[in-house]
């Protein structure tokens, strides 16, 4: 067993060269250039104070590096797992608080070990039970509640709730006492950024910037708006007029902290953590493969969960909260170049950097300003147009996803993803035990065999044929058998039923049980039971049965062969009906 499978580090490090360390220089400053304005905001957006948002992009970023296996994906702390963060230390006590801070840390560190523990074990599978339709409406529900409870910074007043009714009744109370300075900074920082996203890369490319550093300047844009309003509300002295700022960051590395240790606690934090892990490893393994694939690479999910577990571990013992890979910075590393994650470790040292010496100069930084930059990242998140696509496609994943929208909005993050799962599974198994089935008949001139109410074909009337078009379990084994009986009722010529098994990859005991009922109840209606396209290790199972010595017909290699051969049968049943007719008729039996 290699170790460099469980240290990635090893194998791309040993062929590391000066070329691709000034690639992933370069990445590494564009993205810290970035991530310091969000670090701050993000950390707002959690409940926390500012700094911790920088001590989480720190360890976590060289941990990641030294375990996770993406080339370009730039972990830290997002949106939805500062919102999911502030949801769950919320109930521990008041965001800001010493308890709250020790709730985060907390929450880092389970996400962590369930991380750690689901990589370690291979049960990255798990995250499936989130699917794409739960996944999406989850993150478009909680960008809109994340957009919504920036206001309050926008307009400079006091507004608190984790769901749309709380938010929306808590800003309307207190609209009348908005600060217009504040407001007017929050307005001007959310226009000017919208417009850096969508026009500044164009006015660089016509003013003859090339497209790549163009569009690398404009993912600098908050830097721009950090500065400038910062700068004036040092020369306007706008917080004398009622303009909340950041206020001092100490200026240090991370500290060490351990997590509290508190048995109650670990247990009232141990669900929202589990979630916060499977949404931050789904998001993270979705830019991940996104972003290899462009480079023909791979990325192993197994190994992922390991790298932010480590990650996260290590955000709890130096002062951090939950953290996981990042859409838009990992975009913005993938496009500055980065060849390895060596760009994360040198972005977490330009962090240290201005942990230790620029916290100074973002103490006259507005809230406003980072309110703004946070409702112009998630608002990207939010998308209207799956749904519509969903919609189109299948009711039921849109019946998923809008049970998750609404249930995020109305009630919070938490019981959205477990009524989004919920509903999920169920329409899931209500699907498994309701597959779909065929009656099929030979497409003339081949021996191809298709459904009667899709295609022309040719049937006959003393043989069914029904195609399963999924496994055999116990969710569907009494519809299968109900199926049958009820197609051979209504169809009194029948004499052979062909079970098609083309698209059968397993047969579980209940549906063994149902299918030997099946035989034994066509066996006395004088119908022979065959079985038809039957696949290897399917075949092995029954074979461990008494089934294939009960079954009443025979078990074919294909349908084709089956059919031709019971059609002879069946001719020759006929033939010999009607000589016995003929005899009887003369009175010679």
């Amino acid at each position: 067993m290699k170790i460099s499978r469980y240290l990635p580090i090893l194998d791309w490090g040993s062929r590391y060269n000066s070329t691709t360390l000034t690639n992933d220089g370069v990445a590494a400053i564009i993205v810290t250039i970035m991530l310091i304005p969000q670090s701050l905001a993000y950390a707002m957006l959690a409940g926390l104070p500012p700094e911790i948002g920088l001590y989480a992009s720190i360890l976590p970023l060289i941990a990641y590096a030294i375990f996770g296996t993406s080339r370009t994906l730039a972990v830290g702390p997002v949106a939805v797992v500062s919102l999911m963060t502030l949801t769950a230390a919320s109930a521990i006590a008041a965001p800001g608080s010493a308890e709250f801070i020790a709730a985060a840390l907390v929450l880092a560190l389970l996400s962590g070990l369930f991380l750690l523990l689901l990589g370690i074990f291979k049960l990255g599978f798990l995250a499936n039970l989130l699917s794409h339709p739960v996944v999406s409406g989850f993150i478009t529900a909680s960008g809109i509640i994340i957009a919504t409870s920036q206001l309050k910074s926008i307009f400079g007043i006091k507004a608190s709730g984790a769901a749309m009714p709380e938010l929306v009744s808590s800003i309307a109370a207190t609209i009348g006492t908005t600060n217009i300075p504040t407001l007017i900074i929050g307005v001007s920082a959310t226009a000017f950024l919208f417009w850096v996203r969508k026009g500044l890369k164009p006015l660089l490319m016509r003013l003859g910037l090339p497209a790549r550093p163009a569009e690398l300047i404009a993912k600098a844009g908050p830097i721009a708006a950090v500065a400038v309003s910062t700068i004036v509300t040092i020369l306007f002295d706008l917080e004398a007029e009622g303009v909340k700022v950041v206020g001092d960051i100490p200026q240090s590395l991370p500290p060490f902290s351990v997590p509290l240790i508190d048995l109650e606690l670990w247990k009232t934090l141990a669900i929202p953590a589990l979630l916060l892990s499977i949404i931050g490893f789904v998001e993270s393994v979705s830019v991940g493969q996104t972003l290899a694939a462009k480079r023909r690479q791979r990325i192993d999910p197994d190994q992922e969960l390991i790298g932010l577990g480590a990650a996260n571990i290590s955000a709890a013992f130096s002062g951090g909260y939950p953290v996981t890979g990042g859409f838009a910075r990992s975009v913005v590393n993938f496009d500055a170049g980065a060849e390895t994650p060596a760009a994360g470790a040198f972005t977490a040292v330009g962090i240290a950097l201005a942990a230790l010496f620029l916290t100074p100069l973002l103490a006259s930084l507005p809230i406003a300003t980072l309110a703004a930059t946070i409702i112009v990242a998630v608002l990207s998140l939010v998308d209207f147009k799956t749904p519509q696509t969903i919609w189109r496609y299948s009711k039921m994943d849109f019946a998923a996803m809008a049970a998750t929208i609404g249930v995020t909005l109305l009630a919070g993050v938490e019981p959205g993803v477990i009524a989004g799962v919920g509903l999920s599974l169920a329409l899931f198994l209500w699907r498994s035990s309701r597959p779909h089935a065929a009656i099929v008949g030979r497409v003339p001139e081949t021996e191809h065999f298709r459904n009667v109410n899709r295609h022309k074909v040719f049937t006959d009337p003393r043989i069914l044929t029904i195609r399963i078009d999924e496994s055999l379990t116990y969710l569907n084994a009494r519809w299968l058998e109900e199926f049958i009986l009820e197609q051979v009722a209504e169809q009194k010529s029948v004499r052979h039923v062909i079970l098609m098994c083309s698209a059968v990859n397993a047969i579980d005991a209940s549906a063994l049980e149902s299918i030997e009922a099946i035989n034994h109840r066509l066996e006395d209606s004088d119908i022979s039971l065959h079985l038809s396209e039957v696949k290897g290790p399917v075949m092995d199972r029954l074979e461990q049965s008494h089934f294939l010595e009960q079954l009443s017909g025979n078990v074919y290699l294909s349908q084709n062969e089956a059919y031709s051969a019971l059609i002879a049968i069946a001719d020759s049943e006929d033939k010999a009906d009607t000589d016995i007719d003929i005899w009887s008729a003369r009175g010679l039996i």
